[in-house]
């Protein structure tokens, strides 16, 4: 029987440094020949939830579905990398319920320094209630910071390279991951 494996879920406002930083600990991973999968939300929003819009509701169905998917992976034996923003505490909590081995990562991050970092101008579009954006996070919905994370990136005072080696010492000590991956 295959040994289950652990999902790292990242959670954080648009514009936070969530995909950088996992794009990063997924390279790194795999560069040390670690079998892991990356899902990233708005890569999956194009495909498994592109027929959900940004309702409070809608934006809980997305993190069931990426809960789910993660749960299939990581029953394979592989490690789960999820960068959502996961908003609520109840979508948080489905998906540690879901996947039983979550090791929750709080990417966090002032608004105003998200919104400098927006390349692909979403804040502006929710300030100006474009189409498609009336209920962005942060903007016309809320984003509730998680109450017990397993870590917390100050990406507005670290770099990336600092988030990184900070989430792979944690990850190593927390036994997320072997030595040998690190």
């Amino acid at each position: 029987m295959m040994k289950k494996a652990w999902t790292i879920w990242f959670t954080g406002l648009h514009g936070a440094g969530k995909s950088t930083i996992a794009a990063k600990l997924v390279k790194i991973l795999r560069n040390r020949d670690m079998p892991v999968a990356l899902l990233d939300g708005d890569k999956l929003r194009k495909t498994i939830s592109s027929d959900l819009g940004y309702s409070l509701e809608e934006r809980n169905e997305h993190m069931k579905r990426v809960a789910n998917i993660c749960k299939i992976i990581s029953e394979n034996g592989v490690l789960t990398i999820a960068s959502v923003a996961s908003p609520t505490e109840r979508s948080r909590e489905y998906a540690k319920k879901t996947l039983k081995k979550m090791f929750l990562v709080y990417v966090k991050c002032p608004l105003e320094v998200c919104e400098k970092r927006d390349i692909k101008g979403h804040y502006k579009k929710a300030k100006e209630k474009e189409k498609g954006f009336e209920n962005f996070m942060y903007v016309s919905s809320s984003y509730e910071e998680p109450k017990n994370p397993d870590i917390i990136l100050n990406t507005d005072k670290e770099s990336v390279e600092e988030s990184v080696n900070k989430l792979l010492a944690k990850l190593k000590k927390s036994g997320v991951i072997k030595v040998r991956y690190i």
